[in-house]
């Protein structure tokens, strides 16, 4: 009985130790890490918009699949805002945006940046720039808030049939680790781990770094969120597959995949060579949305085209916002 006693003494202690710490931690990634930008009230909760620059159409990233919030965009919006208007912001439960109780889809990510720009007094013409499940999101606004959108960059985005057409290689990837360590969060244990799960990126600065860390507990719950939605979130962002004659450039990343992708997707080199090769014509497929459209192929980027190109981004968005102005001074659409 006393070995019982004091085995539920330690364990009692260590949990009180790991709330403690995440409490901490939590206080001091607010005092440390400052929200850039502002927090625009969309009702009852607050959304990080970061707008810099100025110049029409205004530029507004999406972020894909990831705990980055805004700062996804951290190698690209400066370079960006040097010549126009250049807007990131972190959706709802990530970095520094509250979480909504709203169900989570495409139409809701939509409406919270919508109501974003709107309340922060950011106007159309609107050309969106969204990464990897971003890019959906992306045209799911231009579905839905069409009038205002000017034009598109997709970043390696996904695309409605992906799970379909890679079914035969691809396994499932959300492991019972990860979710236990997600429902655990309260506890220290994922900030303990973060700076192992989340390492820089290239072109990311430590700060941005030590930022994504610091917000990752709260981030990785939204992750998770987000992730289970992904199916659901195809099949709502695939009922739209029409931009017209929006100017369009799609961004495929064709480097090899990495030992470590490799692994997380549990495929070989061969297959993942056949996946990629899937993922291509996917890209084509997308750029065929709209009468205006450029591919263009990476082959030294990797899927997070924004830290391993920048430069890629930078050329592409301005293209885009080039095509804008100039279809703006000619008087047409």
């Amino acid at each position: 009985m006393r070995i019982v006693l004091w085995s539920t003494a330690i364990v009692v202690l260590v949990v009180l130790v790991g709330v403690v710490y995440e409490q901490v931690g939590r206080y001091r990634a607010a005092r440390d890490f400052p929200a850039p930008g502002k927090m625009v009230d969309i009702g009852g909760r607050k959304i990080q918009l970061d707008c810099r620059g100025s110049g029409s159409p205004t530029v507004v990233f999406e972020a894909g699949l990831s705990v980055d919030g805004s700062l996804s965009w951290s190698a690209v919006q400066s370079k960006v805002a040097a010549h126009t208007r250049a807007c990131s912001y972190s959706r709802a439960g990530l970095m520094w945006s509250d979480a909504s109780d709203a169900p989570y889809s495409a139409r809701q990510v939509a409406q919270d940046l919508h109501e974003a720009l709107t309340r922060a007094g950011e106007h159309g013409p609107f050309v969106l720039v969204g990464q990897s499940l971003g890019g959906l999101y992306a045209t799911s606004f231009t579905k839905y808030f069409g009038a205002e959108v000017a034009g598109l960059v997709l970043v390696d985005p996904s695309h409605p049939d992906q799970v379909a057409r890679v079914a035969a290689f691809m396994t499932e990837t959300r492991s019972l680790r990860s979710r236990i360590a997600v429902w655990l969060a309260w506890s220290g244990l994922l900030r303990a781990a973060a700076p192992s799960l989340l390492p820089q990126a290239p072109n990311q600065t430590a700060r941005d770094s030590q930022a994504v860390h610091a917000f990752a507990p709260k981030s990785m719950v939204t992750q998770l969120v987000e992730s289970d939605a992904t199916d659901a979130s195809l099949a709502e962002a695939g009922a739209f597959r029409n931009l017209g004659n929006r100017p369009l450039v799609v961004l495929t990343s064709m480097a090899p995949y990495t030992e470590a992708e490799l692994r997380g997707m549990k495929i070989t080199p061969e297959q993942g060579k056949q996946v990629q090769a899937i993922w291509e014509k996917l890209h084509e497929d997308m750029a065929t949305w709209s009468s205006r459209s450029t591919h263009r192929l990476l082959p030294n980027a990797g899927h997070d085209i924004q830290f391993d190109d920048p430069a890629a981004v930078i050329d592409a968005v301005m293209s885009v916002v080039e095509t804008v102005r100039a279809d703006r001074d000619n008087g047409s659409h």
